[in-house]
């Protein structure tokens, strides 16, 4: 059997090399090949090994592809720890036929901690860098939440969001340059730090003692917390069956066509906390609610698109599954245009009339590729009258589940 490169991923903390730990400086001084960025060779390269300015997996396999394991031994430089939003995961997977060792080093999170003198080990860890992930549900939701920021996602930028969601009055630590001579560290209120200027490659450390979990951890959120008019809600009892039915995941690209007040929008939109909700709505009223709740959840991915469904859903992204809870006399143009972005689509249509259910039906006999299950969902809630207990009877809605057939 051929003997294996030996590649050495070497997470070197913040970027001081006094930080860096002896099995890690040690794996370092054992390789002949270094590869990095810049800032990270300047502090380990010297003139006996081959140095590579990269962080580029494709250029990294290359690398790999033409050194001789008989001899040489690769060392990549990944800053922070290697199990914590690391490259390392990334690079050994491109590198399946070399043996791939990883060196543990010191987190941001572990670092700006100790700055601050605070533990993390109660905090909610976020990335904001390169991902999309729900910062205000976070905040709103837990008293320690620790965020990398990056790319669009700056400090400033991420605290003008929490203060459009009432989180102005927050308090943050922005720490930018860690374990470098220009190393700072400011705090403030959100409101105070949304109007100053920091690196996009930073981190936040933010303590909200409002902060307020929901009771309820699963689908069927109750009715009352929502803010609500005559425009018409999916209830509870009816929604948390519809949810289960889309079956929406954290990741999930989800329409919701029909928003109405956005009873099915919000749970969603906490459901899929990685992913995306496009509610469309055309009543203004509705859609004004729609951004009530939607700053009363703190739920910031989630996208209100006011008018037309038909129209607007043509420019969206790709949806993973959608729900239809209105849809204004266009449905089967609706789901024609949904399956041509993504013939997988999982749908759930609710529909209160005989005439949708038969529509429904008519289009998916056309459709064989997918399997149609309806649900008729009778709901009585009590009343009381006097001394008695009265069943009082909702509207029956249909939900119906599509999904595509296995091959």
């Amino acid at each position: 059997m051929s003997q294996k490169l030996r590649v050495n991923i070497v997470g070197i903390g913040p970027g001081n090399p006094d930080l860096l730990t002896g099995e890690a400086r040690q794996a370092i001084a054992s390789s002949n090949i270094l590869i990095g960025d810049k800032r990270m060779l300047a502090a380990f390269a010297d003139s006996s090994k081959t140095v590579y300015d990269t962080i580029k997996t494709a250029a990294i396999a290359e690398i790999a592809a033409q050194a001789q394991p008989e001899k040489d031994v690769l060392a990549v430089l990944v800053s922070g720890d290697v199990g914590f939003f690391s490259l390392a995961k990334t690079i050994s997977g491109k590198l399946p036929d070399c043996e791939c060792v990883r060196y543990c080093g010191i987190s941001s999170l572990v670092y700006f901690s100790s700055k601050l003198q605070l533990s993390w080990d109660d905090a909610k860890i976020v990335s904001m860098h390169g991902r999309t992930q729900n910062l205000v549900a976070a905040v709103a939701r837990n008293k320690k939440v620790f965020s990398l920021t990056g790319g669009e996602n700056s400090p400033q930028k991420l605290c003008a969001q929490l203060c459009e969601h009432g989180l102005g009055q927050v308090q943050v630590y922005v720490g930018e340059n860690l374990s470098y001579p220009e190393e700072k560290i400011t705090s403030g209120t959100a409101e105070e730090i949304s109007a100053l200027d920091f690196p996009s490659l930073s981190v936040m450390m933010i303590l909200n003692e409002d902060a307020q979990s929901f009771t309820s951890t699963v689908h069927g959120l109750a009715d009352d917390l929502f803010q609500r008019s005559k425009v018409p809600m999916t209830k509870q009892e009816v929604r948390s069956v519809s949810m289960s039915k889309l079956q929406p995941k954290a990741t999930d690209i989800i329409y919701d066509i029909g928003a109405g007040t956005g009873s099915c929008s919000i749970e969603l939109a906490l459901l899929a906390s990685r992913g995306k909700v496009w509610a469309f709505e055309r009543n203004p009223v509705a859609v004004e609610l729609l951004g009530k709740n939607k700053a009363l959840f703190g739920v910031d991915n989630l996208e209100i698109i006011a008018g037309e469904a038909l129209e607007n859903i043509k420019a969206m992204p790709a949806p993973d599954c959608v729900f239809v809870g209105g849809s204004g006399g266009d449905l089967c143009e609706m789901l024609d245009v949904i399956y041509a972005k993504n013939s997988d689509c999982r749908i759930v249509i609710n529909a209160i009339t005989v005439e949708t259910l038969a529509e429904v039906a008519a289009y998916y006999k056309e459709h064989p590729a997918y399997s149609l299950e309806i649900v008729n969902v009778f709901v009585a809630r009590s009343k009381h009258l006097g001394s008695y207990n009265l069943m009082m009877a909702q509207n029956p809605v249909y939900v119906m589940t599509a999904l595509k057939k296995e091959d």
